[in-house]
């Protein structure tokens, strides 16, 4: 094994045995990083001049790394007992800062200057995903959201199914590509970074991870939407195995095959066909059918 090889090693086993002393918490989801090479992974991904904002820290492993490599870290956490291990071995970094809170209850405009990008590292719960997610970036007709204002880019790790459906489009797989793939994508460009193995976390979850980038454009796929936008997408999505016009006049919608035939789709395209743009020329001619 070479130096470097042991090095990383041996870092990954004192990760290890770290986490081991710790009692995790199945209540908030807490499987904690402990794979060296991971780590560095999410490290190379942030600079010197970096303002970064960590949700998770847990046992601190990234933010201990993190404060050496960024110009300013504050971290938002939920447990008590991660909080009291957090301060102890960080007490010493005057670029650190932790905040005692739910991540769902902070507002980045509250922390940081109306101007200020940040880049967000996240290790989060897999159940909250989504409203985590939905609370940085806001929702797709959500075009002044402050906390997506500040934010130029977040690294993140979910599960791997999770990140494929972050990163899904029409093209995809049929069940990848959905509401958490045009609320990632529309004001953004998001890619998996790579794989996690199950095995680089302890307690080891049931299936493995992916890191994503999820960048923010600070421009929206559509610049003027229809006000039917997210509800023609939801209704698609809600009913999968129908076609769109079926699932739209499940969802109350009129005039579902007027606005079809104007736009020249197929009325047995499913919606998972139909890319953001698509979607919104059907919005466009729904809502032209039906002033």
């Amino acid at each position: 094994m070479t130096p470097s090889l042991l090095f990383m090693y041996n870092k990954t086993m004192d990760y290890f045995n770290r986490a081991k002393k710790f009692r995790a918490k199945k209540r908030l989801g807490q499987n904690f990083l402990v794979d060296e090479k991971v780590i560095n992974d999410i490290l190379s991904c942030v600079n010197s001049s970096d303002y970064v904002f960590e949700i998770g820290p847990g046992l601190g492993f990234v933010t201990e790394r993190l404060v050496d490599v960024a110009k300013d870290v504050i971290a938002v956490e939920i447990d008590k007992d991660a909080i009291k291990i957090l301060n102890n071995n960080l007490a010493d970094k005057t670029n650190f800062t932790l905040i005692e809170n739910d991540i769902l209850k902070v507002n980045l405009d509250d922390i940081y200057p109306k101007d200020k990008k940040i880049k967000i590292i996240a290790n989060i719960p897999y159940y909250i995903t989504s409203p985590i997610l939905l609370h940085l970036l806001g929702e797709i007709d959500d075009f002044e959201n402050k906390n997506r204002h500040h934010i130029d880019e977040i690294i993140l790790m979910v599960q791997l199914e999770v990140a494929k459906r972050i990163c899904a489009n029409e093209n995809s797989q049929n069940k990848e590509y959905g509401m958490l793939s045009i609320l990632s994508q529309f004001f953004c460009d998001t890619e998996i970074i790579r794989h996690v193995s199950k095995r680089s976390f302890y307690p080891s979850p049931k299936v493995d991870s992916a890191l994503v980038r999820i960048k923010n454009n600070n421009k929206a796929r559509i610049q003027n939407p229809s006000p039917l936008l997210k509800r023609t997408i939801k209704a698609a999505f809600n009913t999968r195995r129908k076609n769109i016009k079926n699932s739209l006049l499940a969802a109350g919608m009129l005039n579902v095959q007027d606005a079809l035939l104007k736009i020249g789709m197929d009325i047995n395209t499913r919606g998972e066909k139909l890319s953001i743009e698509d979607f919104n020329k059907l919005a466009c001619a729904l809502e032209e059918f039906n002033k």
